[in-house]
């Protein structure tokens, strides 16, 4: 599957050129220069990612090292991409989303960091973090456990706790927290199951399960589990009906039902 996706990457790049000739130089840098996704994900995140006193050519050496050592990061990377073209009506092409998108380029920079943080290299993995926060305005813990098939669109101002834990197939928009509720120590962030969709500046505390194909609805504040299959919405949030869709991350469908529950 990547290297069908790859190949369909450098088609769509070859034939943006004849339409912009202008953007020649920064395409074959960013894609036609390398033979694998894994290499132009490696060379674009540490470009972005370098600090004075951290040079790209360093950054892209750890890169390199986690891409290479553990497979499931570009597996899992090629369904973040699948996941975007299909949901994201903004999109038409898998390089937009390599090249522009810095939800997907935050969530690459976590799969990076949290192979990092499993080899006990923690103080890297920090560095990720705060990079990536500063730079895509996403911040997410090194420790999250994050699947893949996952789409935060638009992305400014989401922050993913230490001990979250998403399933595949979720679906998230700006300006949304998983977070704890005080200073309580432990298993203290929300687990969200395969087919989630969380709207923009929704506020999920604790260590709550959100129910699979469940959908909190934009500036909600949860403090409690979620059904499978329910909406829920408001300050706090309350029980207001059900999806249209069964997995509502993937229909990306905002607005409520018509036969909401009693």
């Amino acid at each position: 599957m990547e290297n069908a996706l790859w190949a369909s990457i450098k088609k769509e790049i070859s034939e943006l050129l004849m339409e912009e000739p202008d953007l020649g130089n920064y395409l074959s840098k960013r894609i036609l220069a390398h033979e694998d996704l894994g290499s132009a994900i490696s060379s674009l995140l540490s470009e972005k990612l370098a600090a004075e006193d951290m040079p790209a050519q360093t950054l892209k050496g750890v890169f390199d090292e986690a891409i290479r050592s553990d497979l499931d990061i570009i597996k899992n990377t090629t369904r973040d991409l699948l996941a975007i073209r299909e949901r994201d009506p903004a999109v038409n092409c898998y390089s937009t989303a390599i090249l522009y998108f810095k939800g997907f380029q935050a969530l690459q920079t976590y799969r990076i960091a949290h192979w990092l943080w499993q080899q006990d290299r923690h103080g890297m993995a920090r560095y990720l973090q705060s990079r990536c926060s500063e730079i895509f305005a996403v911040d997410i813990h090194p420790a999250a456990r994050i699947g893949a098939g996952i789409l935060l669109d638009h992305a400014t101002g989401i922050v993913i706790g230490e001990t979250s834990v998403l399933d595949d197939n979720i679906s998230i928009l700006q300006g949304v927290t998983l977070g704890g509720t005080g200073k309580e120590s432990g298993d203290r962030h929300p687990k969200i199951k395969t087919g989630v969709l969380i709207g923009a500046g929704a506020n999920i505390l604790g260590n709550v399960v959100i129910g699979e194909g469940a959908w909190i609805g934009a500036g909600s504040v949860v403090l409690e589990d979620v059904e499978a299959h329910t909406t829920v919405v408001g300050v706090p949030a309350k029980l207001v009906g059900r999806p249209r869709a069964d997995q509502p991350a993937l229909e990306m469908e905002h607005y409520l039902s018509d036969k909401p529950q009693p």
